[in-house]
């Protein structure tokens, strides 16, 4: 019989909705371990009038995660072998569902859950006691510990004494095939973007290197609010949604610039990612492991809060075509070599959710094995014997 894994996402996320048209599955690309082996189910979201969602949401803020979401798909998750979570928010809805459903860790017909951290890790220091006493309640219930960079898996091990698996994130393929540069000449004045709608870029440090600058024109994608004390006539702030406009927005740059603030789980990597994907070169911020997925020669690394340093690297790159497109040249290679890619990231899953499997059946065995030397045998008296 082929295992049963129920992917629970987050409400948007459904597949039956998400992009109708395109034809890419699963977001994040979990579609890609379906097998004979493999059968695959994922969290639906429910039509919900404004007050059910303002409910809703209001109760997701106070938690920290969206236990109603999670509790309209309980019966899914409840008939699976194992349930595949992408952040924090999820598992740790999960987990409290598992709890009040009776599936304690290591019950019979309780399905594993493989809980996936992305933001927990670097807020954990920032939390209450009382979150602080439910979130360790619910990491109990979690049977494999998963992340995406190396230095949130280390801090699994120091704040809660579990380790933690490192899976690589990967790139939707399909939405940016990879494409080997050839050649590369700046524009006067340099095309700069930057791109991304994550809590840690750092958009201060970018505008502090080039704004007010005619050498650099910049855009600057992001659903973020941008201060208007940081606003500058050569940066273009503006949201550019689609893969067709973010394609127009990679295809008019020279090169891709991730300023990041310190952290610990690999901001940034979708965009290093599209930017090795579409050949241009990167200038990056140094955190959260992100070497971990292109090390030096494939990026140009810069340390936080630094616009000189951001600057010059822009600069140096700028100065120097052939090595600008040698690196670029090394992370398309190297996102190939090392197969980043939706399709390697769901079989990672794969391969851990197998591991998973065979240590409970190879724990039942010893549960059963210890009870049946427990048992007593019956006397030969008692069997009617001299």
């Amino acid at each position: 019989m082929s295992t049963k894994v129920h992917v629970h996402l987050f409400y948007g996320a459904d597949p039956r909705f998400y992009r109708p048209g395109d034809n890419i599955g699963c977001l994040y690309g979990y579609h890609h371990a379906e097998s004979d082996a493999f059968a695959l189910t994922y969290s639906q979201d429910a039509r919900e009038s404004k007050p059910v969602r303002l409910l809703r949401r209001a109760l997701k803020a106070a938690l920290g995660f969206d236990f109603i979401h999670t509790w309209r798909n309980r019966a899914a998750m409840l008939r699976s072998d194992v349930i595949w979570t992408h952040t924090e928010q999820e598992w740790l809805s999960a987990a409290l569902m598992l709890l009040l459903s009776g599936r304690k860790a290591g019950a019979e017909a309780a399905p594993l859950l493989l809980a996936q951290s992305v933001w927990l890790l670097d807020k954990w220091p920032s939390y209450g006691i009382l979150r602080s006493w439910l979130y360790r309640k619910l990491i109990s219930r979690a049977d494999q510990l998963t992340t995406l960079a190396s230095e949130n898996a280390e801090l699994c091990q120091r704040y809660f004494e579990r380790d933690a698996r490192t899976l690589f994130y990967g790139l939707n393929t399909q939405d940016f095939p990879v494409r080997m540069p050839t050649e590369w000449t700046p524009h006067t004045p340099i095309r700069i973007a930057a791109i991304g709608n994550d809590r840690d870029r750092d958009w201060d440090t970018l505008i502090k290197a080039f704004g007010n600058d005619a050498r650099y024109t910049v855009k600057l994608a992001t659903r973020r609010r941008i201060p208007a004390s940081l606003r500058a006539p050569n940066v273009e702030i503006a949201l550019f949604s689609g893969i067709k406009k973010q394609h127009e927005l990679y295809d008019w740059a020279d090169l891709i610039v991730v300023p990041l603030r310190p952290n610990s789980h690999a901001s940034g990597i979708t965009v290093m990612l599209e930017a090795a994907a579409v050949g241009k070169p990167m200038v990056v911020t140094n955190v959260g492991a992100l070497q971990d997925y292109f090390p030096a020669g494939e990026a140009a690394y810069i340390p936080p809060f630094n616009p000189p340093a951001l600057r010059e690297a822009v600069d140096q790159l700028a100065a120097a075509p052939m090595e600008a497109l040698r690196q670029a040249q090394a992370a398309a290679a190297g996102l190939l070599s090392r197969d980043l890619t939706t399709q390697s990231y769901a079989m990672q899953h794969v391969k851990v959710t197998q591991e998973m499997l065979r240590a409970r059946a190879v724990s039942r065995g010893r549960v059963a094995a210890g009870s049946e030397r427990q048992t007593p045998r019956p006397s030969p008296e008692s069997r009617g014997g001299l």
